[in-house]
């Protein structure tokens, strides 16, 4: 650069560069270029997140809301959609909330049972509402296949081929699903449901699944996560004071659980919990109990508990460890040459400096486990069931909207328990190595 001594009164607009050109603009152009490499550098990571993470959980929150299939019918053979129950939503539209069908309103559902049927499209539309209302799938199938038969007057007809028809709960349910955007699912997956007049009301008290779920996924997360603290601390303290050579044999045993197949693993706490398994056989093989007490430890909360912790131990030990190790042996010696105790010196001096990874593992750990689907399923049996495992079923009944509702309430929950983390810890606290 030139022109380092500019005269009294000329700002940074008056310096130049060796070429001439201002150097204001200079350092703008330069501080662009970097920008542009820097973006350039990081968008095959932003093209990743964006297509495995932000793409699909988009898709999921979009999917939660729409469900067309009582508005349209995707015809696979001339893959173009094919508008359905038109004329019903045509007299839900000119007639308000509470009204009562009438004959107007048979005639339209009349109409639409006898296009259903050309297009067979009745086993569709009925799936839609049996979502809303269970048991209606077979009312729109059994009524199609007889809809080219009904003649005025309508209502009579209908109501001769199956008399669910004047049950104002069907169409309520009908009412709701007349949109391709609807909130029912989430209605659904907070166990409420709509009445003969359409309000929220809450479900029937053994109807009630899904908020127990809930309850009990991030019930066993934290005591799965408390289990996975008390046992890795004592572990990681040891890892973090031994010598090298013992401390890295150690460290290949924690290590050695991720080198095997998570199925494996579930597989082999099936065959050392089961009744006859190898736990049960050691406690009858050294008194313990009787061969008729042998302990139910498979297919309940227990084999849950004892499976998952043993998968997730060693993501509570690695942060740990990693704060441990770099704490000075003579913080604590210290501390006790002072007069503390050896209580006092682990409680006001050791503890405090491993809290960043003890926040760590604790949020590691806890959002691992309320995800987890495989071991619950094969160990958990009826009592130990996730909430994941209620997602996996609704996907593999094709119910993908419900599914894809319980998977929001799921996602929303984790990120409020992060946000009070943040906000009562502190997310800069956190140390995963």
């Amino acid at each position: 650069m030139t022109d380092q001594t500019a005269p009294p009164g000329l700002g940074a607009e008056s310096l130049t560069t060796a070429d001439g050109r201002p150097l204001k603009a200079a350092l703008h152009r330069a501080q662009a270029r970097a920008k542009r490499r820097a973006f350039l550098l990081v968008l095959p990571l932003l093209a990743f997140v964006l297509l495995t993470f932000v793409i699909p959980i988009g898709i999921m929150l979009f999917r939660s809301l729409n469900n067309p299939d009582f508005v349209s019918y995707s015809d696979i053979d001339s893959g173009t959609e094919i508008p359905v129950m038109q004329n019903v939503q045509a007299w839900f539209a000119a007639n308000p909330q509470g009204t009562e069908p009438d004959e107007a309103a048979y005639a339209a559902l009349a109409a639409d049972l006898v296009h259903l049927k050309e297009i067979k499209a009745q086993g569709s539309v009925g799936t839609r509402i049996n979502y809303v209302l269970p048991g209606s799938r077979s009312l729109f199938t059994s009524s199609a296949r007889d809809a080219a038969k009904l003649a005025p007057p309508y209502k009579e007809a209908v109501l001769a081929l199956d008399e669910k028809w004047a049950d104002p709960a069907v169409w309520q349910a009908m009412r709701s699903s007349a949109g391709t955007i609807t909130g029912d699912f989430y209605i659904l997956a907070a166990d409420f449901e709509r009445d003969d007049s359409g309000a929220i009301v809450r479900t029937a008290e053994k109807e009630r699944i899904y908020l127990y779920l809930f309850w009990r996924t991030f019930f066993l997360s934290g005591l799965i996560t408390l289990i996975c603290l008390v046992l890795a601390f004592p572990i990681a303290h040891l890892l973090a004071t031994l010598p090298l050579s013992k401390s890295n044999l150690l460290m290949i045993l924690v290590l050695l659980p991720f080198w095997t197949s998570l199925l494996v693993r579930t597989t082999s706490w099936i065959v050392l919990l089961q009744q006859q398994g190898v736990v049960n056989d050691a406690l009858v093989a050294l008194g313990l109990i009787g061969t008729d007490g042998r302990l139910t430890m498979i297919n309940n909360q227990t084999g849950t508990i004892v499976a998952m912790t043993h998968v997730l131990l060693p993501f509570m030990i690695l942060p740990l460890y990693s704060v441990m190790r770099t704490i000075k042996p003579s913080y604590v010696r210290a501390a006790r040459s002072l007069g503390a105790t050896s209580w006092t010196a682990f409680r006001r001096v050791y503890l405090p400096q491993t809290l960043p990874g003890m926040g760590a593992g604790v949020l590691l750990v806890f959002i691992l486990a309320v995800g987890y689907y495989i071991t619950p399923a094969l160990v958990g049996g009826a009592d130990g069931q996730l909430i994941s495992n209620m997602i996996a079923f609704h996907m593999s009944k094709a119910n993908w909207s419900l599914a894809a509702a319980i998977a929001t309430m799921l996602l929303f929950s984790v990120l409020i328990l992060y946000w009070l983390y943040d906000r009562l810890i502190g997310i800069d606290n956190l140390k995963l190595g």
